[in-house]
């Protein structure tokens, strides 16, 4: 029986692989081609389709644009990273009047899309006396959904450790807030790293709804570019969607750094030895004492067993 969920593919197999590599590369770029003819057949690489970004106050428009859909994400990313531990650690409370109400509100934001959030903050507020800004508008919709959807990840990532992780903590004395913050939050964060980059670039594409409550960010613009002369609809289209293919390769890129940065720090040292000293100074317990004692007595156990084996 094989160790591994799939097995290493046979010939058979790398021959399949590659006849449906090269007919999925036929097809893609036969559907590209065709887009490309359609496009010149048409005339919209024609100058007068593209004219409109001959100019310097469009760019600049651009990068103002810019500047307020990288503004709402980056506190939506920040506030749903927030909201997300909170709920995340509420939903994993022993306490049924702390984790039942979590539970209710993080289903509840979970269900609501972001667009109809957005609207019922900008446009349904105001009916109770509440104004509210675009901006905050679109930042809290983003935060309540993307932070739920965080803490169902992040409560996954948790429960899915080993039960021994938890039961090792409280053996040295830890309490349960000590054991969450220092042994099951850092892994659950490593494990989780791809599914919570992977929602932060849902959460930066989903700025782009922001548009409908008249937020000028990215597509909003592209909205008021696509109604000028000549109506470059799929002009503006195809440089505001390279500009958000572009932050999604960046916010990528940065996440499969910080993968690899974690992996490399994630080495396992041993305590040093315990002295008098170091138990006055510090009141460490019976069972610390006993724990890093036996730690040590492994390594030792270890180190011996290796030197008994060059003699």
């Amino acid at each position: 029986m094989s160790s591994v969920l799939f097995d290493v593919p046979g010939p058979r197999a790398r021959r399949r692989n590659g006849i449906l590599a090269v007919l999925t590369t036929v097809v893609v770029a036969a559907v590209i081609g065709f887009l490309v003819y359609r496009m010149s057949v048409t005339g919209q690489f024609s100058a007068e389709k593209w004219y409109v970004f001959g100019f310097s106050t469009v760019w600049g428009q651009i990068l103002k644009a810019l500047g307020n859909t990288l503004a709402a994400f980056g506190l939506a990313a920040v506030l749903s990273l927030v909201l997300g531990f909170a709920l995340a650690i509420g939903r994993l409370s022993d306490h049924a009047w702390v984790r039942v109400p979590v539970t209710v509100v993080t289903e509840l934001f979970r269900a609501v899309p972001v667009l109809v959030m957005m609207m019922l903050l900008y446009y349904g507020l105001p009916d109770i006396g509440i104004k509210m800004e675009p901006y905050w508008a679109v930042v809290l919709a983003l935060m309540a959904y993307n932070g739920s959807v965080l803490a169902e990840a992040l409560r996954a990532g948790i429960e899915s450790l080993p039960r021994g992780q938890r039961e090792a903590g409280y053996a040295i004395g830890l309490r349960k807030s000590g054991v969450m913050r220092l042994i099951l939050l850092p892994q659950a964060i490593r494990a989780m790293l791809p599914v919570i980059v992977a929602q932060l670039v849902v959460t930066m594409k989903d700025t782009a709804l922001g548009f409908i409550i008249t937020y000028p960010e990215l597509l909003y613009y592209a909205k008021l570019l696509s109604s000028q002369q000549g109506r470059p609809i799929l002009q503006s289209a195809i440089v505001i969607g390279g500009i958000y293919i572009v932050m999604c390769l960046i916010l990528s890129g940065l996440a499969k750094w910080l993968e690899i940065r974690t992996r490399r720090s994630g080495r396992t040292v041993l305590p040093p030895p315990i002295t008098r000293a170091t138990i006055a100074a510090h009141e460490i317990t019976n069972t610390q004492l006993i724990s890093a004692q036996f730690i040590g007595g492994s390594a030792g156990d270890a180190g011996g067993g290796g030197d008994a084996g060059k003699g």
